[in-house]
């Protein structure tokens, strides 16, 4: 019964710790600015920038291709507090010192960072529901896409807090993060502005987090894409756990 009951108290306190990072985001008035920014941000692009109404298609691909340049701000938003602020109130020495493993501190990051993310993602469905009705468009391709974004989110959340956990303030991981997930996002948009060998820029392309979304926005789940949205996020987290176990040894 003792070996029991020190068995389950990591799983309750693991727990503990999703929870309080969900509550810390539910009483912040930043991440409701955040949200509706966001969903501002994709029905201006949508109405306004690609002027849908003009397209006379059934077709949410200009909607969706607001996602990623939308996650550049607002995933940095979501995470530059997640390490950054435990570095700076030094709690994040006490929680290396409790009873949890590396991955159980990074997935109680996660977990809930990417679950806000959904969430705010969930929040744009009223969009293309209000649009159905218009005109002949394919659910199975919006499905599509939103578990493209899904992804998408998923991997960029993960590069976030690792880059969160290397910064010294929220200033530097906001900064930090937007820049590098700018870079990630669109940095297969080289490749069609500058004439480079074909084997370079299949490689600028692998490396580019937009590249792989795009055959989600059309519909097509590739598993390449897949793989390379769940490695890259495994990927992110493993060195987020790496950089928390030079810092216990420091």
């Amino acid at each position: 019964m003792i070996h029991s009951g020190v068995a389950q108290q990591p799983k309750g306190a693991f727990l503990a710790l999703v929870r309080k990072e969900l509550y810390s985001y539910s009483i912040s008035p930043f991440f409701y600015g955040v949200t509706v920014f966001f969903l501002l941000f994709v029905s201006i692009w949508l109405f306004y920038v690609q002027r849908f109404f003009t397209l006379n298609t059934a077709s949410l691909r200009p909607f969706f291709a607001a996602f990623p340049l939308g996650f550049v701000l607002v995933i940095p938003a979501l995470t530059m507090k997640s390490w950054a602020e435990e570095r700076k109130l030094g709690s994040i020495e006490l929680l290396l010192t409790m009873p949890f493993s590396e991955w159980d501190l990074v997935l109680g990051k996660f977990i809930p960072s990417f679950a806000v993310l959904a969430l705010i993602m969930g929040l744009t469905i009223p969009v293309p529901l209000s649009l159905l009705p218009l005109g002949d468009f394919d659910g199975g391709t919006i499905l599509g896409e939103y578990a493209g974004a899904l992804l998408l989110g998923a991997s960029a959340t993960s590069l976030g807090l690792l880059l969160s956990c290397v910064s010294r303030n929220q200033a530097g991981s906001f900064l930090g993060s937007a820049v590098v997930l700018l870079i990630m996002m669109f940095i297969n948009q080289t490749t069609m502005t500058l004439n480079l060998p074909p084997l370079i820029a299949e490689g600028i392309n692998f490396f580019s987090l937009s590249f792989h979304f795009e055959t989600f926005s059309k519909g097509i789940i590739d598993t390449r894409d897949v793989a390379f949205f769940v490695l890259t996020t495994v990927l992110f987290l493993f060195l987020n756990t790496r950089v928390l176990i030079l810092r216990k040894w420091r």
